[in-house]
């Protein structure tokens, strides 16, 4: 009897065996399914991931060249700035020495010889050549080298603020000092009585007032120009500045 339920029993042992295999199997295919699946997320979201980050790169590197690029264009600008402003200052101190120049060549050679005088407006301005051993409309003869000196100091503080220069005021006000200083200087340096000691060649008299020249004319109105531009608080730089 024992024998013959092992040997009826023996297939349904068998039977179950391919069932449990199958059902095996397909938990297995599920899970490797699962983990295939998880590994392409991870894989995606990695991939994603370092896409962002060399977006985020490339923006970065974008924007610090912009920034760059805005920088060297901001000084390109400014350089050109400053070097119209110094053009700006050599032309109005040109102009304002040739007509100091010219004028003074004009009443050397027609007005000093006849020793006449022009009346301009009547006697309220006349003109009539005189020689100015001092500095401007004729005060402190007796320093001529000094106003020499004072004079070259000035072309020189003048020539290292325009590497500076970039107001207009500014420009013109220096450009109005330096023409009217390399006049006079002129006249210092090649007139009689001598080197540095020569006297400047002035003929503009007005009534009741010392006489002068142009080159005194563009100084003092020059210095005019930089005490309105000081109290405005105005620097050479073009900054504006408050006490």
């Amino acid at each position: 009897m024992a024998e013959a339920e092992r040997i009826i029993g023996t297939p349904d042992v068998e039977g179950a065996g391919p069932e449990q295999s199958s059902r095996d199997e397909g938990a297995a295919g599920a899970a490797a399914a699962e983990t295939a699946g998880k590994d392409a997320g991870a894989t995606g979201a990695d991939a994603a991931g370092a896409g962002a980050g060399a977006h985020r790169t490339a923006g970065d590197a974008a924007g610090g060249d912009a920034e760059q690029g805005a920088g060297e264009s901001g000084g390109a600008t400014a350089t050109g700035r400053g070097k119209r402003k110094l053009a700006i200052l050599f032309v109005i101190a040109l102009l304002a020495y040739a007509l100091d120049l010219g004028t003074k060549l004009l009443v050397v050679a027609k007005l000093e010889p006849s020793g006449e005088t022009i009346n301009v407006i009547g006697e309220l301005l006349q003109f009539r050549a005189i020689r100015n051993p001092g500095a401007a409309f004729g005060f402190g003869e007796a320093f001529t080298i000094i106003f020499t000196i004072i004079a070259a100091s000035v072309i020189v503080v003048i020539a290292r603020l325009a590497r500076k220069l970039y107001s207009m005021p500014w420009a013109i006000a220096l450009g109005l000092l330096l023409g009217g200083a390399l006049g006079n200087l002129t006249d210092r340096i090649f007139r009689t009585p001598g080197f540095l000691e020569g006297a400047v060649v002035d003929f503009i008299a007005p009534a009741n007032f010392a006489v002068f020249n142009l080159a005194d004319s563009a100084i003092v109105c020059g210095g005019i120009l930089i005490v309105i531009l000081s109290f405005r608080g105005l620097d050479p730089d073009g900054t504006v500045h408050k006490d």
